[in-house]
């Protein structure tokens, strides 16, 4: 085991009945009071999205966690395919902004985030998006998004996760730009 501090143990013996490993409710109610609030909606998005947990499960964490973390519960959204989606979408509801998760604009696709209905957000990740045919297919998308009005950004789930005050100056900017000046 790794003593680079990049592994936490949490031992909780009420949890384990002298078992060494948890079900799957039980560690997402230890990660949902372990996370900060953004980390912690995004693993149980990203739960909910591959089919480890379902709805019922959700109200079964929340249910077993401390009250507090109820005001959480109405962020998460199995829609989000990553992780960075997530992230993404709940800095731009800091702003005040109307994020569409997962939205599907004919003659384009589906897209993951669009922002006011206006601004594209792609949360784009090298597993997906690497080499020349997956960026040539990227930006014919962000050209055919073009041709009906929508800009479209794309900043990597690195930059987000990384970064996310660049993202958020990024958005203002695009904000400030479409003012009349």
């Amino acid at each position: 085991m790794p003593r680079d501090g990049s592994i936490v143990l949490h031992w909780r013996r009420e949890d384990l009945g002298g078992a060494h490993t948890v079900g799957v409710i039980s560690a997402l109610v230890c990660a949902l009071q372990c996370q900060p609030p953004r980390a912690a909606v995004a693993t149980l998005d990203s739960a909910l999205h591959r089919g480890v947990i379902g709805e019922d499960d959700l109200e079964e964490i929340f249910a077993e966690a401390p009250e507090k973390y109820c005001v959480l519960r109405p962020l998460v959204d199995g829609r989000a395919e990553a992780g960075s989606e997530t992230l993404a979408r709940l800095l731009l509801r800091g702003l005040g902004l109307t994020v569409e998760i997962q939205k599907v604009i004919e003659g384009v696709g589906r897209v993951d985030l669009v922002v006011d209905g206006w601004l594209v957000i792609e949360c784009d990740s090298r597993a997906h998006h690497g080499g020349w045919i997956a960026q040539e297919r990227d930006r014919q998308r962000d050209l055919a998004l073009a041709e009906r009005g929508y800009v479209c950004i794309r900043p990597t789930a690195q930059m987000i996760f990384t970064r996310p005050d660049q993202l958020l100056a990024s958005v203002r900017g695009l904000l400030q730009g479409r003012r009349p000046r």
